[in-house]
């Protein structure tokens, strides 16, 4: 279980990284690519949070 929490820190640490340097990128490619990435790292970690929930109500 712990393994997954920090994954999922990990996942939300990631996203906002990608998500300032999305907001600082200049060029509108990046910053598509940034924004892509932020959103998708952000879907992941709320499938890795539902994991958890589920794996939380089956104990």
């Amino acid at each position: 279980m712990k393994d997954m929490q920090a994954q999922l820190e990990k996942l939300r640490t990631d996203a906002a990284e990608c998500a300032l340097i999305r907001d600082l990128a200049t060029d509108p490619k990046k910053r598509e690519l940034f924004t892509r990435l932020a959103d998708h790292l952000m879907v992941l970690a709320s499938e890795v949070e539902r994991a958890i929930a589920d794996s939380v109500k089956r104990t």
